[in-house]
């Protein structure tokens, strides 16, 4: 009876110890996300809340495909974080604003919808406001700092904490140059801004790596020329250029290229400073200019540049009537189209984005190499596996008489 006691005792302490390592030795066990519109889970909406404020994201029929109410994501279902939280079976990542840091566990979201990489003060200085919210990149990042300790006390937690980590740094940028543009600024004047936008980035990357980052995410923007609000903005222009292929406006798509291409340079020399850490380019430009070439073989048998939800035009994008305005008009089938409200993709593109870039090709490097390759996993299971048994010789004081292995 003993025995068996002993051996019972043996085995709920062996699936403790395994179970255990399997949780450890997961590849990611939280996101932390700064970013825009892109990424913000409701962080705008609980600021509005705050200052008695209120935007249309807020009302119907935002998030009624997924969520079935208004969220606070710029869609009408889940994001790239949202899909990115799901695969690796973590709850959805909660907005830091109005939760407890504590409590979450699978990671935490600083990013907010209208948020600019570049500080108030860069933009004001040329004209430019944001009437949505200063909470910047560096605003967010300091969010951070502040509820560090909420993820770690010690030196060592914090490593534990930052290993499991993965870092989204973006989409951000997109505002910095949306806003000047939508005011009439050319598009010569808004491209000097951009070394500024990748400087500002790049500092808060280091900023974050500083604190024990080890997996970075930094998405890049998003072909902007095949965006319904620029097309309509652009719609009797000077700049009328549209690709041939896929009907965007070619002069904004390269803008986005050239700041693409400057920030992942950036990011290329700060993994040679710090060869320890994972710095990976998501190429989101790329990985929708999938769908924005062939629609149909995605699924987006409605096209991928008009709104679903708006409010008339070529388009269906009118900055007079946004989507959720009482006299815009939203499509029965949202899955069938690619843009969402005119300046927003729907949960159908993000997530043949995310899908791209974080089980595909469409990263540098590829994202799911990052994981524990073969090698390495079997090595730590076989350095765990020796210490459980050396447990098992030390507790029940076996030998090789009467067990074997």
């Amino acid at each position: 009876m003993a025995k068996a006691s002993s051996l019972f005792f043996l085995m709920i302490t062996l699936f403790h110890l395994v179970s255990g390592y399997a949780i450890r030795n997961g590849c990611y066990t939280s996101i932390i996300s700064f970013g825009d519109s892109l990424a913000d889970t409701g962080n705008l909406k609980q600021l509005a809340t705050i200052y008695n404020r209120s935007f249309l994201y807020f009302r119907p029929p935002y998030g009624e495909t997924f969520f079935g109410q208004p969220t606070g994501r710029c869609s009408n279902g889940r994001l790239v974080i949202d899909f990115l939280a799901e695969s690796l079976g973590l709850p959805l990542v909660p907005p830091y604003v109005g939760s407890d840091t504590r409590k979450m566990e699978g990671g935490v979201n600083y990013a907010v919808a209208g948020a600019t990489a570049l500080g108030s003060g860069f933009l004001e200085g040329r004209g430019i406001y944001n009437s949505i919210t200063n909470a910047s990149l560096g605003v967010q990042v300091e969010w951070f700092k502040k509820s560090l300790s909420s993820f770690c006390a010690t030196a060592s937690d914090c490593k534990y904490f930052f290993e499991r980590s993965i870092i989204l740094v973006g989409e951000i940028g997109g505002n910095d140059y949306n806003r000047p543009l939508a005011l009439g600024k050319s598009i010569e004047e808004v491209e000097s801004y951009v070394p500024f936008v990748v400087s500002t980035i790049v500092l808060a990357i280091k900023d974050i790596i500083d604190l024990g980052a080890k997996t970075l995410v930094i998405p890049g923007n998003l072909p902007i020329g095949c965006s319904a609000a620029y097309l309509t903005m652009y719609y009797d222009s000077d700049i009328k250029e549209y690709d041939n292929t896929t009907g965007c406006l070619i002069r904004l798509n390269k803008f986005a290229e050239y700041y693409n291409e400057l920030l992942q340079r950036e990011l290329h020399r700060i993994q040679e400073l710090h060869p320890n850490v994972h710095i990976i380019y998501a190429d989101y430009y790329n990985a929708a200019m999938q769908f924005y070439t062939s629609p149909s073989k995605y699924g987006f048998t409605n096209g991928a540049l008009k709104a679903c939800c708006g409010g008339g035009g070529p388009f269906n994008c009118n900055r007079s009537v946004a989507c959720a305005h009482p006299s815009s008009t939203v499509c029965a089938q949202p899955n069938t189209y690619a843009n969402w409200d005119g300046n927003h993709l729907t949960e159908a593109a993000y997530k043949l984005i995310y899908k791209s870039v974080f089980e595909g090709s469409y990263s540098v490097p590829r994202f799911n190499s990052l994981c524990l390759s073969q090698t390495s996993h079997e090595r730590d299971y076989g350095a765990f596996w020796r210490k459980v048994m050396q447990f098992i010789r030390l507790v029940y004081n076996f030998n090789s008489n009467n067990f074997v292995l």
